[in-house]
Parts: C-alpha cells; sequence; structure tokens
C-alpha cells in the first residue's frame, strides 16, 4: 500500500469534474464508440498510474473489447472468466489489489497488477464493463471505486438519453 500512497499522495482526482467533463464531450454525439473512445481517452489522461482504460462490450453472449487506451488487448472475454467476465456476471464492481492472485485472471498486459471493473447498464440491461488497469498493486481504493462509479452513470445517462439507434454496438436488452 506504500507505493499506492506514495504515488497518489499529489493526485486529488475531481471525479464531479470527471463525470461533467464526460457529459459535455457527448453533447449532441450520437455515435456510442466516439464517445466511449472520448471517455477512454479522459480517464486514461486524468488518472495517473494507468497502463490500460477502456471498455468491453457485451455482445453475443460474451464481452468484446471497445475503445481503450493502452496496449492491446485480449478481444473476447467469457462471462465470469476474468475480472471484467466475473464483475459483468455479479453485475457488481469487483476492486483487485493483486490480479496475479485473482483465480482466473486473464493477462493481457503483464505488467498490469491491479485492476477496478465496473459494469455499465443501458435501459436496464447489461451493456458493458469499464476496465481500468494499473502497474501499482492496490491502484484503486474505496475513493476510486466511488468515484468511478459516479463516472459510470455518467456514461450511462449518455448512453440511454443520446437517442442512438438500437442495435449500434449489439447491447443487450
Amino acid at each position: 500500500m506504500a507505493d499506492r500512497e506514495k504515488a497518489l499522495s499529489s493526485e486529488k482526482v475531481d471525479y464531479e469534474l470527471l463525470a461533467a467533463q464526460m457529459r459535455a464531450l457527448a453533447e449532441g454525439v450520437e455515435s456510442e464508440i466516439s464517445n466511449l473512445a472520448n471517455a477512454s481517452a479522459l480517464l486514461f489522461q486524468t488518472l495517473s498510474e494507468l497502463n490500460w482504460a477502456g471498455f468491453y462490450l457485451y455482445q453475443g453472449g460474451e464481452l468484446r473489447l471497445g475503445p481503450f487506451q493502452g496496449k492491446a488487448a485480449c478481444t473476447n472475454i467469457a462471462i465470469g472468466k476474468g475480472v471484467c467476465g466475473t464483475a459483468a456476471q455479479r453485475d457488481e464492481t469487483v476492486v483487485v489489489e493483486n490480479v496475479h492472485q485473482f483465480p482466473g485472471h486473464i493477462a493481457c498486459d503483464g505488467a498490469s497488477n491491479s485492476e477496478i471493473v465496473i459494469p455499465i447498464h443501458r435501459n436496464g440491461a447489461l451493456y458493458g464493463v469499464l476496465d481500468i488497469d494499473s502497474p501499482l498493486y492496490g491502484r484503486f481504493g474505496a475513493e476510486e471505486k466511488e468515484g468511478l462509479e459516479m463516472f459510470v452513470s455518467a456514461l450511462e445517462e449518455v448512453l440511454n438519453g443520446n437517442g442512438q439507434q438500437a442495435g449500434e454496438n449489439g447491447a443487450v436488452g
């Protein structure tokens, strides 16, 4: 935990501002992919000590790679597998201090040591997950969990309210 505290001691993220920025970036934008791409870029440039920030979208009964920032990633993840699949199956945020100790962890990037995954809903159904990885152990605590859940709520507002055409990304409903 000392690494996390040292690395984040000067970082104070305003998650309300981050959520407002997400809403502003999406204003008038009908493309879900464009909004997700901007969301991943916003998170990657705002939060320190990340090596991956992006989305897996629920399509065809599994999670499929969506817009992201970071190294190349796994393209398909089964529901219930790895941190992303577990968060989707449980329909709850999963915070992992040490991914190497998580049963069934899928190692897309060997530099990742901690992870947070938050389910995203559209019209009440699973849409996908926000996945964020860090090279630091224990990078994500209660403050990040609460703040990123707030960010996902803003993203859900965008997905539920921009009037995108149904089926653009295959979300289940």
